[in-house]
């Protein structure tokens, strides 16, 4: 089947199936998925940056407080729907969890500029920022519903289950893409160590 160009090119970089010639198209080239898939999460100037902005501080911070305080919620939820005791310490934990994450969602938007020039959505971190307006979403509906008692206790407390299951999956994808970061890193350091000691004659 004859394709124009202009739309063969827009068709080959939404066309994620792996059967490519079964359905009329061809792949990828091997050598831009490769290239896709070892993009590093920082270029040496985003390093930089990241390293130089203080929400890289903030967030180091937050995050490790926000997953504790998330611990201590979480056991006050599920205590409170296998007792029915304990709702108000279970729903002020997740108010207190809540106001963490959007703390942390602002602060993160700001590092983010920082490092990549966009608050929002840069490249890298494209889709933990899409699942992370999924996470805000459901800690929101969770404070709407339970402020204005729309719904029972125990449906309040289900909802912040479903929201803090959603945080548990957006907090591994970041953590994911930072521990594949370190490994580019270290990965690119052990090169530039390889090249300086051969330019030096020490590699054998």
């Amino acid at each position: 089947m004859l394709t124009p160009r202009p739309v063969q090119k827009l068709l080959d970089s939404i066309d994620c199936s792996p059967w490519g010639t079964a359905c009329g198209r061809t792949m990828l080239h091997a050598r831009h998925a490769e290239k896709l898939r070892h993009r590093p999460l920082y270029t040496p100037e985003e390093r930089a940056r990241r390293d130089a902005s203080p929400w890289t501080l903030v967030q180091g911070i937050l995050a490790p407080l926000q997953f504790a305080v998330f611990l201590v919620s979480l056991g006050l939820v599920i205590n409170y729907l296998a007792t029915g005791e304990g709702l108000a310490a279970a729903t002020v934990s997740i108010v207190v969890k809540t106001l963490l994450l959007y703390t942390i969602m602002v602060t993160g938007s700001l590092w983010e500029h920082d490092v990549y020039g966009r608050y929002l959505f840069a490249k890298p971190f494209f889709w933990e920022d899409v699942f992370s307006m999924l996470v805000l979403a459901l800690h929101t509906l969770y404070l709407v519903v339970a402020a204005a008692a729309l719904a029972s206790p125990r449906t309040q407390m289900l909802i912040a289950l479903a929201a803090y299951a959603a945080y548990v999956v957006n907090a591994a994808q970041f953590v994911l893409k930072l521990r594949a970061a370190r490994r580019d890193e270290a990965a690119g350091l052990a090169r530039l160590e390889r090249g300086t000691a051969a330019r030096h004659g020490y590699a054998r």
